[in-house]
C-alpha cells in the first residue's frame, strides 16, 4: 500500500458498460475541497499596500538546481497551502527563474492573485541602480515575467554603490507613475541610507517600505543594531532572506563529509563549527517538543521578532514547502527563545 493508504484501488464492473472501473480505496486521503486553510492567514506588507501569507517563495533555485516542471510543482504547493507571494531577482541563473515564474504565472493565471517581488540590479546585462540600467532592468523583467508590473521592486545597493539615493528614487518614481512598479523595497542599503530615503520621500520621492537583508539564528549582526532600529522606527516591513542559512538549518546535512565540492557546499561547510552544531541541537530539541521539523523551528523564531512581516525561503523540493509552512503556526515561548539564544552565543 503506498503513502497514507493509496495503492492499488479494487475494480467494480460498470453498469452502464460492463468495462472494469477503479474505485477510491477508503482509506484514500479526502480531496481539498475549496480555499486553501492558509488562504485566511495574511499579514500586511508594511505600507506597500499588499497582505500576504507569512512565507515568501523565494525562486533562487529555480533555473539553477529546480527545472521547469519541478519549480512549477514547488510554486502549486506553496499556493495551495496559502502561499500568495513569490520574489524573485534578475540575477537569478541569469533571468532564467523569473522565466520559470513567468510561465507559471501565465499557464496558472495566478498573476492578480500574487504578490510579485523582484530584486534588481545584478543582471550582468544592465547591472547597478543608475537610471539607465535600473529602467532596462525593470522592463527586461516584466518581459521575462509575462506581466505588466512588478508588486515589490527591491532595490539591489550591493551591485552599485556609485549612483546617488536621490537618482535612482527619482527613477524609481517615474516607474511607479508608468504603472510598471507598485511599491519598492531595499536590499544593502546602511541604516544611513534608509534615513536618507525617508527625507527623500518627504520631498516627494517614493518610500522604501520592505527590507530584504540576509537574517537568521545564526546569522543576526547585520540586522541587529541601527538597521533594526531605523526599520522598526520607519514601520519597513522585513522580508529576512537566507532564513536557512544556505540551508544548513533544515538540518539535512550535519557533517562535511556530506557536503559536495561547489559553492553551496562551501556555503553549508561555513556553517559547521561548533556554534552551527549548538544551534541545531537546540532547534532539533525544540521541534521535537513542538512535533515540528528543524528548519520549521527557525522559520517560526524568524516570525517571533517583531520586525520581521515574512521571510523569504528558497527550497528545491515539494516537500520542502510542507516542512517550512509548519513553521508559521508555530508558537515559540519565552524558554524556547532563551535557548536559541545561548546556543548563538
Amino acid at each position: 500500500m503506498g503513502f497514507f493508504g493509496v495503492g492499488t484501488s479494487p475494480t467494480q464492473a460498470s453498469p452502464q458498460t460492463g468495462t472494469p472501473t477503479v474505485s477510491e480505496h477508503p482509506s484514500a486521503p479526502i480531496p481539498v475541497q475549496g480555499a486553501p486553510l492558509g488562504a485566511a492567514i495574511r499579514v500586511p506588507l508594511g505600507e506597500t499596500g499588499f497582505e500576504v501569507f507569512p512565507l515568501i517563495l523565494g525562486g533562487a533555485e529555480f533555473g539553477w538546481h529546480v527545472d521547469m516542471a519541478a519549480a512549477h510543482g514547488i510554486l502549486d504547493a506553496h499556493r495551495e497551502r496559502g502561499g500568495n507571494a513569490v520574489h524573485t531577482s534578475d540575477g537569478y541563473a541569469a533571468g532564467r527563474s523569473e522565466h520559470i515564474i513567468g510561465q507559471w504565472l501565465h499557464r496558472r493565471g495566478t498573476r492578480d492573485a500574487t504578490v510579485l517581488g523582484v530584486r534588481v540590479g545584478t543582471n550582468p546585462d544592465h547591472s547597478g541602480l543608475g537610471p539607465v540600467n535600473l529602467i532596462r532592468a525593470v522592463e527586461a523583467s516584466l518581459t521575462r515575467l509575462q506581466t505588466d508590473r512588478i508588486d515589490v521592486l527591491y532595490l539591489d545597493a550591493t551591485s552599485d554603490r556609485v549612483t546617488a539615493l536621490e537618482d535612482t528614487l527619482a527613477t524609481a518614481e517615474w516607474l511607479i507613475e508608468a504603472g510598471k512598479v507598485r511599491a519598492l523595497g531595499s536590499l544593502g542599503h546602511t541604516a544611513a541610507q534608509l534615513v536618507e530615503a525617508r527625507i527623500l520621500a518627504s520631498a516627494g520621492y517614493p518610500r522604501l517600505t520592505a527590507l530584504d537583508v540576509p537574517y537568521n539564528v545564526l546569522r543576526q549582526t547585520e540586522y541587529d543594531g541601527d538597521l533594526r532600529l531605523v526599520a522598526g522606527a520607519q514601520g519597513i516591513a522585513v522580508t529576512p532572506s537566507q532564513a536557512l542559512e544556505h540551508g544548513y538549518l533544515a538540518g539535512a546535512v550535519r557533517s562535511r563529509a556530506g557536503v559536495a565540492d561547489s559553492v553551496r557546499g562551501s556555503q553549508l561547510a561555513a556553517a559547521m563549527n561548533r556554534r552551527g552544531t549548538r544551534m541545531l541541537r537546540a532547534l532539533d530539541r525544540i521541534g521535537a517538543e513542538l512535533s515540528i521539523p528543524t528548519s520549521a523551528v527557525a522559520i517560526a523564531w524568524l516570525r517571533a521578532q517583531r520586525t520581521v512581516v515574512a521571510p523569504i525561503v528558497n527550497v528545491y523540493a515539494v516537500s520542502h514547502v510542507d516542512e517550512l509552512v509548519q513553521g508559521i503556526g508555530a508558537r515559540l515561548s519565552r524558554a524556547h527563545l532563551a535557548e536559541i539564544a545561548r546556543a548563538a552565543q
